[in-house]
């Protein structure tokens, strides 16, 4: 969570961390070298520039402090060696200590700016995305959500799961491009999931809501656009009794089943029409059913998991990946995944990634 507020150096644990003292420790190096070096060496010049490194991570005042601190040294250093150039290097130290001051001023607010536009993902984030884990009487629910972007908080990728009378529904899906386009489509389609999950009585009839919600909130674009504006989904109702789950695919990754006898590719015989689309490829939607028994790991993710290259350009294998884990929990499955990702990708990610793991107990 992030609290709103402005940005201060703070001191965890009574102490400061080691780079906030940097600035300083490059004031005592300086003014020590200076006073144990011959005159003609004039290290006592380099003093400007601890304030102006001060300036990258210290407030104004302390900043400012730093900069008077130095122009002291200055004199003192002058007093010692008479003919120094005092007041060449003590006018640059007020001059810099000037600027370093407005600079920390100016970064001081664009983190702050930065601090309120992270709140506002945060919000945006929760109202799209629903917290995680989730347990549903004997069904265990965890979600993993990854932004490309270092500072992102949410793309176009999204879940949710729901517990209805006709058994726990998850969806997961895609939103193809970013940006707050692709969040707001992604947030048309969940919202209508949440409603439509309660009340259809089969995985088709949510699908055409999602479908109908995804095609309104399209409107608002060009009719040009309509083709780079289509959605991904999976959709899957787990019985609270378990034993089986139905599966609709609306080209989406196929998700994968992980049992004891081996690893499931879950691909659908018929392929339902991607979300958006319906209009021009037709509205027929298939449901697959499959077993799923104790014991059983289901692996649902977007193509952001499938599509992480390493050095050589190729693909995550997640296939393989898949059936090297030896039955591990749901969290434990993510957190594996992640890791591994991140590894493969050499700590790059070049796009969203959304990941449900479910396990039956």
């Amino acid at each position: 969570m992030i609290k709103p507020g402005r940005p201060h150096p703070r001191r965890p644990h009574g102490r400061w961390p080691p780079v906030l003292l940097s600035p300083v420790l490059l004031t005592v190096v300086i003014a020590s070298v200076a006073y144990t070096t011959p005159r003609s060496m004039a290290f006592s010049r380099l003093l400007p520039a601890a304030p102006a490194l001060a300036a990258a991570m210290w407030p104004v005042l302390p900043t400012v402090l730093l900069g008077t601190v130095c122009l002291l040294l200055m004199i003192g250093l002058g007093i010692v060696f008479p003919d120094l150039g005092v007041w060449y290097t003590g006018a640059g130290i007020v001059a810099v200590t000037v600027a370093a001051a407005y600079g920390s001023h100016v970064r001081l607010q664009r983190e702050q700016s930065l601090l309120q536009v992270r709140l506002v993902a945060d919000a945006a984030q929760k109202v799209v995305l629903s917290p995680m884990p989730r347990c549903f009487r004997e069904i265990r629910v965890e979600a993993l959500y990854v932004a490309a972007a270092a500072e992102a908080r949410i793309g176009g990728d999204f879940y949710e799961a729901a517990d209805t009378p006709y058994g726990v529904r998850l969806l997961i899906g895609d939103v193809r491009g970013k940006g707050l386009p692709a969040v707001g489509a992604a947030a048309a389609v969940v919202n209508a999931f949440r409603e439509a999950a309660y009340d259809e009585d089969g995985l088709s009839g949510i699908a055409r809501r999602l479908e109908a919600s995804s095609t309104r909130y399209s409107t608002t674009f060009a009719p040009e656009d309509l083709l780079e504006r289509f959605i991904t989904a999976l959709l899957v109702e787990i019985p609270h009794e378990g034993g089986r789950i139905g599966i609709l695919n609306c080209g989406h990754p196929p998700p994968l089943l992980l049992n004891r006898g081996g690893l499931r590719v879950l691909t659908p015989k018929v392929p339902s029409p991607l979300l958006n689309l319906a209009d021009l490829i037709g509205e027929q939607y298939s449901v697959d059913v499959f077993d799923f028994t104790p014991g059983d790991q289901l692996l649902l993710y977007t193509d952001g998991v499938t599509e992480t290259r390493n050095r050589n350009g190729d693909f995550f294998p997640l296939t393989d990946w898949m059936r090297q884990q030896t039955a591990p929990g749901p969290r434990d499955l993510l957190d594996r995944l992640h890791r591994d990702l991140l590894q493969y990708g050499n700590g790059l990610l070049d796009d969203d990634i959304a990941a449900l793991a479910v396990s039956l107990r």
